[in-house]
């Protein structure tokens, strides 16, 4: 019989399986129970209450996982607020780098190492290509977040990037020319070598750990292979400031790798959801057995401390001056620096409609005020539940 579908509901019915038959790290055990405990009572909570006696009401607290869709909903719109604050008033291009497929296995038994070496590929191919003077000749920023995952959750590696349609020269502010980027066929040869020549270094090192099939004979052949081989880069077209491409990013930040309006229908062997076919653009949906989508969802977890968005050039941290510099050119006013330093302050930055209004009383419209709280693992205060 198919449920209420969340990811919570999915995970309570089929993660014991899934890790019963398989060794699963601890951050992927934690990751689990922060979604199935978020919002009980099991995490604490607080009861509010009309002063009269009209109403009571239970909040349940919240895990705060960065894998946990219901959590992630404040902590993106406070991300987006700072980063509008930080973006120049200039066009910015959305451009997308993609490793081959076959890279992928190494990926599973290196991924904070193949994410440290991807972002400083991508960094360096576009601060070198625009640095240039046959293109730009000026320091761009870079706002670049990695996502590992496709449509439908297959495991798939891709950094996109919001590039600054600019960049801060010899004598000040410089906007990219003749209305594009950069050429894509001179970004996808100059990233290729970039990432195969660190993956050869790597290897030589040591820094790598092979998969059981690839031997080092077997990794270099690759490596030849795929270097003489076009590589997926795409850079599309410009936006205006950029908002759109953001709110596009921000969505990937928290929640993992599905939210939970794509959910179907889920029961004890299946999970069915929603994506958009790339091919053809159209809304579809997928069902896979229960326990293969939570492998499927778990497979993208971050361990803690990987970080999944990085800050290059003028957008990186430190270079507050310079981006004073370019917004003066560009004509703008100066950045408000306190939303930044408070999360109070950045909080005022987002829409009144996305604001916690104070809750009232239905009845007599009195405030409600705290009337009892309890704490992670204490037990839930009698009646609460029934407030």
């Amino acid at each position: 019989m198919f449920v209420s579908v969340t990811l919570q509901e999915v995970f309570r019915r089929g993660f014991d399986r899934y890790a019963h038959q398989r060794r699963v790290p601890l951050h992927i055990h934690r990751a689990a129970r922060a979604i199935r405990l978020c919002r009980t009572a099991a995490l604490g909570g607080h009861v509010t209450g009309c002063p009269e006696g009209h109403e009571a009401r239970v909040h349940y607290n919240s895990c705060r996982h960065r894998a946990c869709p219901q959590c992630a909903g404040i902590r993106i719109d406070r991300w987006l607020a700072a980063r509008e604050v930080q973006m120049l008033p200039c066009d910015h291009y959305h451009v997308v780098f993609t490793i081959p497929h076959e890279l992928e296995p190494l990926w599973y038994d290196n991924r904070r190492r193949m994410t440290e070496l991807l972002f400083r590929c991508v960094r360096d191919t576009l601060v070198e290509l625009l640095g240039d003077p046959r293109y730009l000749g000026a320091r761009p920023g870079v706002l670049a977040t990695l996502h590992t995952w496709g449509r439908t959750l297959t495991f798939h590696p891709h950094v996109h990037c919001l590039v600054t349609g600019g960049g801060l020269g010899t004598m000040g502010w410089r906007a990219v020319r003749n209305g594009y980027l950069l050429p894509v066929r001179v970004v996808c040869a100059l990233f290729r070598g970039k990432l195969v020549a660190a993956l050869r270094v790597a290897a030589a090192r040591g820094q790598l750990t092979l998969p059981t099939e690839m031997s080092p004979t077997r990794l270099g052949n690759l490596l030849r292979t795929l270097g003489r081989r076009p590589w997926n880069v795409r850079i599309q077209e410009r936006y205006a400031h950029g908002r759109g491409v953001l709110v596009y990013l921000g969505r990937y930040l928290r929640g993992g790798p599905i939210s939970n309006r794509r959910l179907v229908a889920v029961d004890d062997a299946r999970v069915v959801f929603r994506y958009r076919d790339h091919r053809d653009g159209r809304p579809k949906s997928i069902a896979l057995p229960l326990e293969h989508f939570v492998q499927r969802v778990t497979w993208h977890v971050p361990e803690p401390g990987h970080q999944m968005v990085r800050y290059f050039g003028l957008y990186a941290r430190g270079k507050t001056a310079e981006r004073e510099a370019c917004r003066a050119d560009l004509g703008a006013l100066p950045a408000e620096s306190l939303a930044l330093a408070s999360p109070r302050a950045v909080c005022r930055l987002l829409p009144t409609r996305e604001r916690a209004s104070d809750p009232t009383c239905t009845v007599c419209g009195r405030p409600l005020v705290v009337l009892t709280r309890w704490r992670r693992g204490e037990r839930e205060p009698p009646g609460a539940a029934l407030g």
